[in-house]
């Protein structure tokens, strides 16, 4: 399943390096009702919080990409796998970001372009982060249920 991360940061990048390329000095590109693209950049974390602590997240999400790298090897359900290496490709998507987007190591902004308007402006690795994570939940909800009496699933 370690493609599907790959495939995750690929289609990231080329869509960052293209609002890079064409959204630049404040050209909006209406898409459809309330989305529309238009260039930001987030030195933060998710909602544009904590904004100038880049490099404490990302050496937190290099440490995260490992895990989920070790994640996607041992998951014993496909959906866990999908999952977990679409959260990696997305947080690796993201520290590509931070590392050649800035000034010094981690120091990057990460690249924002699909707005909504009502919502924080977030990008294809941000997407990612977040249908892996619905799919981990609605797996761990539909999984079966082990008691602790008799050690069986339910």
């Amino acid at each position: 399943m370690l493609w599907l991360s790959v495939l995750v940061v690929l289609a990231d990048q080329v869509t960052k390096n293209w609002a890079v390329n064409h959204l630049a000095d404040g050209k909006t590109v209406d898409v459809l009702w309330t989305l529309r693209f238009k260039l930001g950049f987030n030195s933060g974390m998710a909602f544009s919080q904590a904004e100038g602590l880049g490099p404490v997240i990302g050496v937190v999400a290099l440490i995260a990409i490992a895990v989920l790298a070790f994640v996607v090897r041992q998951s014993d359900t496909r959906s866990g796998s999908c999952a977990a290496a679409a959260i990696l490709g997305g947080a690796a998507g993201n520290v590509v970001d931070r590392l050649f987007r800035g000034d010094g190591w981690l120091h990057g902004a990460v690249v924002d372009f699909i707005d909504f308007q009502w919502w924080p402006v977030f990008n294809v690795a941000d997407t990612a982060i977040s249908v892996g994570g619905a799919i981990l939940v609605v797996g761990a909800w539909r999984a079966p249920k082990v008691t602790a009496s008799d050690g069986e699933s339910t």
